[in-house]
C-alpha cells in the first residue's frame, strides 16, 4: 500500500533515507542521519566501497571506523549497489561528484546518470534532494524532466499563489557543506540552506534536515540555493586569487605577505584574512567559478571578475615551478636533471584527499621539465591513477636526515602538521616552503626559499 507523505512526513522518526554517492560529503551525511536514529542506505557504483561499508570499515581518514561500525550493527546503515532499493526509501539524496571536463566546463554526467537511475524507482511522495555543488538551474532543467519521464510531477512554483501546488514528489536543492578535517564545525553545527522547486518540496526538505542540523536557512527557489553555494566559493576564490597576486608582488618587493597578512588581520571589522599558496585544490574552489562562468554565456554576461581570479589561481603551480628553478639556480644547478622531495600531496594539511591537489600539477610540471622527484606524505603511502594524473606507481619515501640530505632540494607543498620542520631544515641543503610552514625555524634560514 503506498504511503502518504505530505512535507510534514518527513518530521517523523526513523525515516528511510537513501543517500547516493558514498564519498567525502555523502558518508558523512550517511552517519549523520544514522545517528538521529533513522534507516540508512548508501548507494554507490563502487562494489569495493560497498564491501567496505557494509563490513564496518572506514576509506576516509577523518571517519572513524568504530562509528561505521556502530550504525552497521545496529542496522540503521547499510550500503549496496542496488538501485532498485530506492523504492524502499522516503528521501533520497544526490551526493556525487561535479568536476570540470578537458574544457574546463560542467560535467554533469554522475548527476544525470544519478536522476536517470532514480527515475524509474520513483514513488510518489518521495523526497529528492539534489547537494552536488552545480550552476543555478539544474535542479529544475536537468534534475526534473528526467524523474518527471516514469509519469510523476512536480510542478515548479511561480508566486506566492502556488503556497500549496499539489505534487506527485518532491524535489529540492541543498548544497553541501563539507569541510573535510575540520574539527571545529562539524555537520551538525553547519547551517544547511534549502530551496525547493516549489513551497511544499521546500518544506520537505526543510522538515528533513532539521532533523541532523542545528539550523535549517529556507530560499525561494533551487536556483537560489545553487546560486548561494556558488557564491560562497567563488569569495574565497577570488580572495585567495588576491593574496596569491599580492604575494608575488611582494616577494619583488622584498615584503613578508605573510606578516602583512598578520598585521591587516588586527583590524577588527572590515577585513578577513585569506592566505596564499601553491595553487587551490579540492573539489569546490577550483572547480565552482568555472561553473558560473560558462552559465553566465547563456545570458550574454562575462564574469570578469571571476575569470581573473581563476586565472591568478590556475598560474600559481607555475609559479612554484619556476621558483624552485631559480632557487636551484643560484645554488647553481639546473632544474633539469636535480632531485627533489615533495612534501605533501593532498589539497591542504591533515586530510587525505587529492581532489585538485595543486601538488599534482606541480609534480606533472616538475616532470616536464625533466625533474626527478619523490614524495612523502603520511595520508599517502602510495598514489593512484586520478581523473588527469596517473602516479600509481609511485609510493611515498620516508623522511630521515639521511634521506633528506640526498634531495638537491626539498619542496614544502602541503603543510601537515605530523612535519618535523625543524628537522627538515636541519636535513635539507634546500628548502623551497609555497606555505610559510618553516615560519617557527630560525635556523638556517638562509637554505629556505618562500615562494
Amino acid at each position: 500500500m503506498p504511503i502518504d507523505r505530505k512535507p510534514e512526513f518527513f518530521k517523523g522518526a526513523q525515516l528511510r533515507v537513501g543517500i547516493i554517492g558514498c564519498g567525502y560529503v555523502g558518508l558523512p551525511l550517511a552517519l549523520r542521519f544514522a545517528e538521529a536514529g533513522h534507516k540508512v542506505t548508501g548507494f554507490d557504483t563502487d562494489p569495493k566501497k560497498v564491501s567496505m561499508l557494509n563490513a564496518g570499515k572506514s576509506y576516509i581518514e577523518h571517519i572513524q571506523q568504530n562509528k561505521i561500525q556502530q550504525f552497521v550493527n545496529s542496522k540503521h546503515f547499510g550500503a549496496t549497489t542496488d538501485f532498485e532499493k530506492l523504492k524502499e526509501c522516503d528521501a533520497i539524496i544526490i551526493c556525487v561528484p561535479t568536476p570540470l571536463d578537458e574544457r574546463r566546463e560542467p560535467d554533469l554526467s554522475y548527476v544525470e546518470q544519478t536522476a536517470l537511475s532514480i527515475q524509474p524507482n520513483l514513488q510518489k511522495g518521495q523526497l529528492v534532494v539534489l547537494e552536488s555543488t552545480t550552476y543555478p538551474g539544474t535542479t529544475e532543467e536537468l534534475v526534473l524532466p528526467i524523474l518527471e519521464k516514469n509519469g510523476l510531477s512536480c510542478k515548479i512554483a511561480v508566486g506566492p499563489q502556488n503556497e500549496n501546488i499539489p505534487c506527485d514528489f518532491f524535489l529540492a536543492f541543498s548544497p553541501e557543506r563539507e569541510d573535510p578535517g575540520n574539527k571545529q564545525y562539524g555537520l551538525a553545527q553547519i547551517p544547511k540552506v534549502v530551496g525547493g522547486i516549489n513551497p511544499p518540496s521546500t518544506r520537505a526538505a526543510l522538515a528533513l534536515y532539521a532533523q541532523v542540523v542545528a539550523k535549517v536557512v529556507p530560499v525561494s527557489s533551487t536556483r537560489a540555493a545553487e546560486m548561494a553555494k556558488l557564491l560562497e566559493n567563488i569569495f574565497r576564490c577570488v580572495n585567495i586569487a588576491l593574496v596569491n597576486e599580492l604575494k608575488m608582488l611582494s616577494l619583488r618587493m622584498n615584503i613578508d605577505i605573510w606578516e602583512v597578512i598578520d598585521a591587516a588581520a588586527t583590524k577588527p571589522f572590515g577585513y578577513m584574512p585569506f592566505y596564499p599558496g601553491p595553487g587551490l585544490g579540492g573539489h569546490c574552489i577550483p572547480v565552482d567559478p568555472f561553473y558560473l562562468s560558462w552559465k553566465a554565456r547563456e545570458f550574454d554576461f562575462s564574469t570578469r571578475f571571476i575569470e581573473l581570479a581563476g586565472e591568478v589561481n590556475t598560474a600559481m603551480p607555475y609559479h612554484v615551478v619556476d621558483a624552485i628553478a631559480a632557487a636551484l639556480n643560484n645554488q647553481e644547478k639546473s632544474l633539469k636533471g636535480s632531485k627533489l622531495l615533495i612534501l605533501g600531496v593532498a589539497y591542504k594539511k591533515d586530510v587525505d584527499d587529492l581532489r585538485e591537489s595543486p601538488t599534482l600539477k606541480i609534480m606533472d610540471l616538475l616532470k616536464q621539465r625533466g625533474a626527478e622527484f619523490d614524495y612523502n606524505d603520511p595520508y599517502f603511502p602510495q598514489l593512484h591513477k586520478m581523473r588527469h594524473y596517473n602516479y600509481e606507481e609511485m609510493k611515498s619515501v620516508p623522511i630521515t636526515p639521511q634521506a633528506l640530505g640526498s634531495y638537491d632540494g626539498v619542496v614544502i607543498a602541503t603543510d601537515h602538521t605530523s612535519y618535523d620542520y625543524g628537522a627538515i631544515v636541519d636535513g635539507a641543503k634546500l628548502v623551497v616552503d609555497t606555505r610559510n610552514a618553516t615560519r617557527r625555524v630560525m635556523r638556517h634560514r638562509d637554505k629556505i626559499v618562500l615562494c
